[in-house]
């Protein structure tokens, strides 16, 4: 059975999975320690988690979560940042960062005996950085080059647009992780440094780490780094947990299969050769029951090139190149989509025929070969891509932050595995009657 992780002990240790090896600890301060001690590995990932994103900001601080990600590399009372930068590549180890929706994620992958400098690195970065206007000002030009860059590609423009309008623009989740150009150049740095007094504190921090380490040392370099910056680690403090409410979502009305046809897109004239389509509506949240029928549902459906997406548009039709199926999910919020890549006299076309093929799935059903085929691509690529530290260290945050109770890897494939063809079916029908949105990225007709 999983294990509930919602309610803590501050002096917890709890092996949560002894043939896996995975532990997990409530250290000084609250903060949650998660780990997979691997032998077999020379090297080790450790990530720290902080479950503040994009959605957390207010409108006017559009960005402030990105932006702080940014400016923790550029230097502590410690470390300036060529020393944060040399420290991993001297030894031969990479560092970076990732801002979402709902976290910021530093993470480091090191040989095991450079692990306590990675920890000590980090956990300055996160206690430490010095904030200050000039590296603002600098990062701010780069962080404009990052947003400029992905406002030239037509996919990533189409994607964020239709996200922001199924999920809603002046939603905290529907606004673009990285802010705007406007947004990030009217942050000032006394509004990063509040940002970052709000939400990097010890209550809010979750460490995973998986690779060839000892759980009570590395907790012991985290404690000493996270003091040595001056965090105050109270004994027997609990980790801060907060519920989030469900999102007001504010795309529009849903519309069935047969009416997509009519949907009037959201434009983004582009020069280009093909109309980048995003065409869905809004899905089912992270946590949700049929969450593991949704992975099946989207394999099926525009997983692979045996996939109906791929088979009917590309392969029977020649209409297009690259076609297939997405969702994202959120805590209390999600969405699903269908994406082509086409000439702009097909757009009609293509538009129908991916609308029709989620109808007809949920209408008659799959047939069992596709289940096996998806059920085979989903449990064969989650093992395969568990393969590699950092890709255990970042399921083991997903479990704490997200989901709240733990489960092992082989209990997640047979959860799959026990995905029926009559539930796919039901939940295609649910989608294929929640369109609502459609974008389309390319030149003007």
């Amino acid at each position: 059975m999983p294990l509930d992780l919602a309610f803590d002990d501050p002096a917890s240790d709890v092996l949560l999975d002894p043939a896996a090896g995975v532990r997990r600890s409530v250290l000084p301060g609250g903060v949650r320690l998660l780990t997979q001690t691997d032998r077999s590995v020379r090297s080790a990932t450790v990530g720290l988690w902080l479950p503040v994103g994009s959605r957390d900001e207010r409108p006017e601080h559009a960005g402030s979560t990105h932006v702080l990600e940014h400016l923790l590399f550029k230097g502590t009372s410690r470390r300036s940042a060529l020393d944060i930068a040399a420290a991993f590549d001297e030894v031969g180890g990479d560092s970076n960062a990732v801002t979402a929706k709902e976290h910021t994620l530093y993470y480091g992958r090191v040989r095991s005996a450079d692990l306590p400098m990675a920890v000590d690195v980090l956990t300055d970065m996160i206690t430490s950085s010095l904030l200050e206007e000039e590296a603002l000002a600098t990062e701010r030009e780069v962080i404009l080059e990052e947003l400029a860059m992905a406002e030239d590609d037509p996919q990533d423009v189409g994607y964020e647009t239709f996200l922001a309008d199924v999920l809603g623009p002046d939603t905290p989740i529907g606004r673009p992780v990285g802010g705007t150009a406007e947004t990030v150049t009217a942050l000032g740095i006394e509004q990063v440094r509040t940002h970052f007094r709000e939400h990097y504190r010890p209550e809010n921090l979750v460490v995973t780490a998986v690779g060839d380490l000892d759980h009570h040392e590395l907790a012991a370099w985290i404690t000493q780094g996270l003091r040595r910056g001056g965090w105050d680690l109270a004994e027997g403090a609990l980790p801060r947990r907060r519920p989030r409410q469900d999102a007001a979502l504010a795309g529009g009305p849903a519309l069935g299969a047969g009416e997509v046809a009519a949907l009037a897109p959201h434009r983004l004239d582009r020069p280009a050769e093909q109309n980048h389509i995003y065409l869905g509506g809004t899905g089912i949240s992270a946590v949700d029951e049929d969450r593991h029928a949704l992975s099946v549902l989207m394999s099926v459906l525009g997983g692979g090139m045996s996939s109906r997406l791929f088979q009917n548009i590309r392969e029977q039709r020649g209409l297009a190149y690259s076609v297939y199926s997405f969702s994202a999910g959120y805590r209390d919020a999600g969405l699903f989509g269908l994406y082509a890549a086409c000439r702009p006299a097909r757009t009609a076309q293509v538009v129908e025929l991916l609308a029709a093929e989620l109808a007809t799935m949920g209408e008659r059903g799959v047939d069992e070969d596709e289940m096996r085929r998806a059920l085979g691509q989903i449990t064969g690529s989650f093992a395969l891509g568990l393969e590699d530290t950092s890709s255990r260290m970042g399921r083991l945050g997903t479990i704490e932050l997200v989901h709240g109770r733990y489960s092992g890897v082989d209990e997640t494939l047979a959860r799959i595995g026990r995905v029926t063809a009559a539930e796919v079916q039901e939940l295609a029908a649910r989608l294929s009657a929640s369109f609502s949105t459609r974008v389309d990225v390319g030149p003007a007709a």
